[in-house]
Order: C-alpha cells, then sequence, then structure tokens
C-alpha cells in the first residue's frame, strides 16, 4: 500500500478504514488530501480483502472544509486549467459501500465529502454546514447536487444561502444522517456497522447501491428495469448458490464476493 501524507488508513474484519489526519487543521481538505483519499477509496475498491469502507476524521473535528488558504489567491482560469474537481468525481464510482462516522464540524468540502458517502453515523453535537455563501463563493463538488436530492429545494436554498449550521438532530430529521451515537462510541458503532456489512455477499452489496443510485434520477420503470437485471445477474454468481444452498441446510453461508 501507498504512504500517504494526510490520511492513515488500514483494514480491520474486512473494513477498510480512511482517517483524514489533518487534526491541527480540522482536517480541512487540501488538494493532495483530496487525490489521497480518493486513491485510497480506489485501492481499498479493488481490494479482495474489504467488503465495507469507513472514512472518518482523527481529531475534533471530521473536516471543517476546503483550504482557503490554497484557494485565496486563484482565478477562474487556474480552476479551470487545475481541473478542481476530477478527483471528487472519482468517488461517485466506488462500488463498494462506504460509511462515514463524523463528528464536530462537517463544513463545506467535509461536508461535501460526507454526502459523497453512502451510509452516514454522526456524534452527538455534530454540526453540518454548508459556509462558502459567506465566503463570496458556493459548493462545487456537488453539494448543491446532493444536499437537494436529499432535503428537497427550499431547504437546500436556505441553508447554502444562509450558511447556517445544521445540529444533528435536523441533519437525521431530514435524511442526511442515518443515526447519532455519543461520541464515546462513535468508532466503535461506526465499526460494527461497516463490520455488519462485510459479513454480507459482496457482489449483493454492490449491485443493491447501483440500484438504489440509479432510483436517484430514474423513472420509477426505468429503475425497476434497471434493478431486475441486476436481480438476474446475481443468479450467474457462487454467492447465490451459496447462500440459497445454505438457507436450504439450516447452516451459515460462507461469501467469497464470486
Amino acid at each position: 500500500m501507498n504512504s500517504f501524507e494526510y490520511i492513515e488508513r488500514y483494514i480491520e474484519d474486512g473494513v477498510g478504514v480512511i482517517q483524514l489526519n489533518r487534526p491541527r487543521q480540522l482536517n480541512a481538505l487540501n488538494r493532495k488530501m483530496i487525490r489521497e483519499i480518493v486513491t485510497a477509496l480506489e485501492q481499498f475498491d479493488q481490494n479482495d480483502e474489504v467488503v465495507s469502507i469507513l472514512v472518518t476524521g482523527k481529531g475534533r473535528a471530521f473536516s471543517a472544509g476546503a483550504d482557503i488558504d490554497e484557494m485565496a489567491e486563484s482565478d477562474s482560469i487556474q480552476m479551470e486549467l487545475l481541473n478542481q474537481f476530477a478527483d471528487w468525481d472519482r468517488i461517485s464510482l466506488i462500488k463498494k459501500p462506504m460509511i462515514g462516522a463524523v463528528k464536530g464540524f462537517v463544513f463545506g468540502g467535509g461536508f461535501e465529502l460526507a454526502l459523497s458517502l453512502d451510509i452516514l453515523i454522526a456524534a452527538n453535537g455534530t454540526q453540518f454546514s454548508f459556509p462558502e455563501v459567506q465566503l463570496g463563493v458556493m459548493p462545487g463538488a456537488g453539494g448543491t447536487q446532493r444536499l437537494t436530492k436529499i432535503v428537497g429545494r427550499a431547504k437546500a436554498l436556505e441553508w447554502i444561502w444562509t450558511g447556517d449550521r445544521i445540529p444533528a438532530e435536523e441533519a437525521l430529521e431530514y435524511g442526511i444522517i442515518n443515526r447519532i451515537v455519543s461520541e464515546e462510541v462513535i468508532m466503535e458503532e461506526s465499526m460494527k456497522f461497516a463490520k455488519k456489512l462485510a459479513k454480507q455477499p459482496p457482489l449483493s452489496l454492490r449491485l443493491i447501491k447501483d440500484s438504489i443510485n440509479k432510483a436517484v434520477d430514474y423513472s420509477l420503470y426505468e429503475g425497476m428495469q434497471y434493478e431486475r437485471k441486476n436481480f438476474y445477474l446475481l443468479f450467474s454468481s457462487q454467492d447465490q448458490k451459496e447462500g440459497m444452498q445454505a438457507f436450504i441446510e439450516k447452516r451459515k453461508a460462507e461469501f467469497r464476493g464470486r
């Protein structure tokens, strides 16, 4: 595995863990850090030892946003030539389940990173926000799009226009996060969930994620047709044979992702 400057990672019981590691900067995201996160996600996605992926932040914040010092003097031509968000686009291509364990501040780019994941578990007291408007800009890594699809147009406009902070309880109410746990057990509970997924048949997990992602943009009929093809496809897998045979034989299935 590659060595990284701004993240730490390890594998535990089928879970690939990525930990943002700029605690003194509240895990502010610079371009190199995003590239490291995405590279680690892709490597875990290709690693047969990993079934699910957990992303978290070291220190007292998941991420307080983008590294403003890095962008303050940039102009639009530089941004275009840098292709600022090319690495971000690669996150949506990850096929395995991605769980976020978030706490403290989840702001700006940190919020966009969290929204790019599949499941979010938040610690008590976690706050979410898109404060970009207060800097004279706006979210650019998918924030306006992903938040709107989750909470609807009116609430997304309110939160992104004002830059107001969203407490964890309200984030849960609007479906931004899946659950709230105490800060003391955030990693324990998130790992428990990630390990639970790691025991599921990997191909089923991938195709379920694929089908649900399509449901966001497809019509009901188109989505059902897409779902059906993935359903049929799983009947070519060894895991389908093993799962059904284990059910018949009343034993625990041993899934191998084949």
